[in-house]
């Protein structure tokens, strides 16, 4: 199923909405999409579900704009491991979706009450006091929806200023390779092949833009790891490790387009998730 999208076109041109039509998704886009998650193959064990659902615009799911009608959600146990493999999972979809000209938004802090309307899933709140905004902090029982997403159309008119101006100034600009990569690694005399693929990984989107990956390349080439830095801590996004995820999904695409064959595998240190990929 991996070949049936421009990988590479959707990375470079995945931007995250927030002004929608409000008309569902063309029948015969929704059948491919259906498909390719049925279909979709990781290189990696994993529990996360994938649940489309559909909204009323009228009622504040998003927090920020109103919601079109077809959406899909992300869910995972709520350990770091999970966490991340939602991200790198949920991001394959969303590119794809993207290479279908749908426009996206990677939301977490959806309202609760409004999605358990939608989706039920929790059955009652499990926690005490019930959070209003996703799941809450911290490693929880049971599963839990990490992060939604609208699967729409973009609505250029519906665009407030304030999201134009960080369109155009700030969610779209990406930090230098050099300044994100471990152990003074000199990114001039990385094998071609692995410099695509991190040039990939490092547009991946994150919360408010923050880019805390970081990589790290064995001497041999053979080994690259992605975690974001030990004891970082995002001021209002509880769960950076979704991110990690997401660009750990951009790095495997990109060894993917370049016929790079690989194990990929995530592992839980201290409070971050760890990817490695073995070349």
């Amino acid at each position: 199923m991996l070949e049936v999208a421009d990988w590479e076109s959707a990375v470079n041109m995945r931007r995250s909405t927030r002004s929608f039509e409000m008309q569902p998704m063309e029948e015969n886009i929704s059948g491919l999409i259906d498909d390719f998650i049925a279909n979709l193959k990781l290189p990696f064990e994993h529990g996360v579900k994938i649940q489309r659902f559909k909204a009323n615009p009228d009622k504040k799911l998003y927090t920020v704009f109103n919601s079109p009608p077809d959406n899909i959600a992300f869910m995972a146990a709520t350990d770091t491991t999970s966490i991340s493999q939602a991200g790198f999972v949920g991001e394959v979809i969303i590119l794809y979706a993207t290479s279908l000209g749908l426009a996206t938004c990677w939301y977490g802090h959806y309202t609760l009450a409004e999605l358990e309307r939608l989706m039920p899933h929790l059955g009652r709140f499990r926690e005490e006091p019930a959070p209003k905004w996703g799941f809450g902090r911290g490693e929880v029982d049971g599963e839990r929806v990490i992060c939604i997403s609208p699967l729409g159309y973009w609505e250029e008119k519906g665009l407030r200023f304030m999201d134009r101006m960080q369109t155009t100034l700030f969610s779209h600009k990406r930090k230098p390779l050099k300044s994100l990569l471990e152990n003074n690694i000199d990114e001039t005399k990385l094998p071609p092949e692995i410099l695509y693929a991190l040039d990939l990984a490092r547009k991946a989107p994150s919360g408010a833009n923050s880019q805390h990956w970081r990589f790290n390349i064995s001497s041999d080439y053979k080994t690259i790891t992605l975690a974001m830095p030990h004891g970082y801590k995002h001021v209002k996004w509880e769960h950076p490790n979704v991110d990690i995820g997401i660009c750990a999904s951009h790095l495997w695409l990109g060894l993917k387009i370049k016929n790079i064959d690989c194990t990929v595998s995530v592992t839980a240190e201290q409070d971050r998730a760890l990817w490695r990929f073995e070349l």
